[in-house]
């Protein structure tokens, strides 16, 4: 899903290839990149039918006004991505990189289970990246156009909401119960949407000082069906996604870049065990029985000690880390039962230690970013602070 995962990966592999001229004219077939683009607008616009409406192209006939709103969020979502990737692309041939169009790609599973209608999109740099200026250049650029596209979509979102009966045209059975349908159809009933979206300090930035009308902001249950909020929401969680502080991630490239090889390696297991442990928290506070928790510790525990193998070399200090992890989030719950956190960070976990990459290789330069650089890196936390949503998915 993640939409630079694979930008970031040949970025790094890259350093140490050669482009052969048969692969430079393969990276000229404009035509595969925009068939690619074709094919990922048409299962995000199916997709989309099956979020806003609940309606698949396979089964259900759609209205024009259907196919309209499906493209609203196709066209919003992808507009994004592809913003966020010409971001990259456009650095990279700033510093004079050999790099391809964007590959897109998509994801559409016929109706038989939910998709948003792309895994993303990603770059190939074919060339080596020499300096850390480069890397901060390229990693950075692509998020920050993305999020420039996102607030222009979020603004037109919540300044262009539908009337409050907009969603009985979704849910006819909400009109019963007038505006305060939220009070019976989630709870007392146990209707309505299966997932919730979550949310973050952008959405209720926009939700409370943007939105002419407050009471016309969707219910986090019924999110899903304004395709310019949904298309925001999946822009935002993708951009925080690429932000994490991870090596090969645009802010594992941002940080490298700015506190050096060194640093980087230092900070790196703190980091992630933060990282671990809002996941992993999300396994104790969805079990208020302790003993069945503890039936499954020793699996758990044998996560923590498989995903932080790339840290250390030896075994007793990974299992020691593990061990660490795991007891200071039982320590949380039970003096804080309340304490929340989501599991679904755990996947991400795996791929980003086992597939992605932790650690990031050193440049070729050793001489670190100038101040305007700096500043900029510090608008980019502010980016991924504004866009991480620390629950972003649940489910009823």
């Amino acid at each position: 899903m993640e939409e630079n995962k694979e930008t970031n990966q040949d970025i790094e592999q890259s350093q140490f290839e050669t482009p052969t001229p048969k692969e430079e004219k393969v990276g000229m077939v404009w035509w595969k990149h925009l068939l690619l683009f074709v094919v990922t607008l048409m299962a995000t616009t199916f997709a989309g039918l099956e979020w806003l409406y609940g309606k698949s192209i396979l089964f259900s006939p759609i209205t024009p006004e259907e196919w309209l709103g499906a493209l609203s969020y196709s066209v919003s979502f992808l507009g994004i991505l592809t913003v966020h990737e010409f971001g990259h692309y456009f650095t990279a041939k700033y510093h004079k990189l050999k790099v391809t169009l964007p590959y897109y790609l998509p994801v559409w599973f016929f109706s038989l289970g939910p998709s948003i209608g792309s895994f993303g999109a990603f770059i190939k740099i074919k060339s080596m990246i020499k300096t850390r200026n480069a890397f901060f250049d390229v990693g950075v650029s692509g998020p920050l156009a993305g999020f420039v596209a996102a607030l222009i979509i979020l603004f037109y979102g919540f300044t262009h909401l539908p009337p409050a009966d907009y969603i009985y045209q979704i849910h006819p059975n909400y009109e019963e119960y007038g505006a305060n349908y939220a009070e019976y159809v989630y709870e007392e009933l146990g209707e309505g949407e299966d997932l919730m979206l979550g949310t973050n300090l952008l959405f209720e930035f926009f939700k409370h000082y943007v939105a002419p009308d407050p009471s016309l902001v969707p219910n986090p249950h019924e999110m899903m069906h304004y395709p310019y909020l949904f298309a925001g929401f999946l822009a935002c969680f993708f951009t925080a996604l690429n932000l994490l502080p991870f090596g090969q991630l645009d802010g594992g490239h941002a940080l490298y870049s700015i506190i050096g090889y060194k640093r980087f390696r230092q900070l790196l297991p703190f980091t992630f065990a933060a990282f671990l442990y809002w996941g992993g928290l999300g396994l104790f506070s969805a079990n208020d029985n302790h003993e069945y928790l503890l039936s499954y510790a020793p699996l758990y525990l044998l996560y923590l000690y498989f995903v932080s193998m790339k840290l250390f070399k030896d075994k007793v200090t990974i299992a020691l880390y593990a061990m660490g992890i795991f007891t200071a989030q039982f320590i949380t719950v039970t003096f804080i039962p309340t304490a929340m956190g989501y599991t679904g960070w755990l996947f991400f976990g795996l791929i980003l230690s086992r597939f992605i990459g932790l650690h990031h290789p050193p440049a070729l330069y050793n001489k670190g970013v100038d101040t305007k650089r700096k500043i900029v890196g510090i608008i980019t936390l502010i980016v991924f602070i504004l866009c991480f949503t620390p629950t972003p998915f649940i489910m009823n």
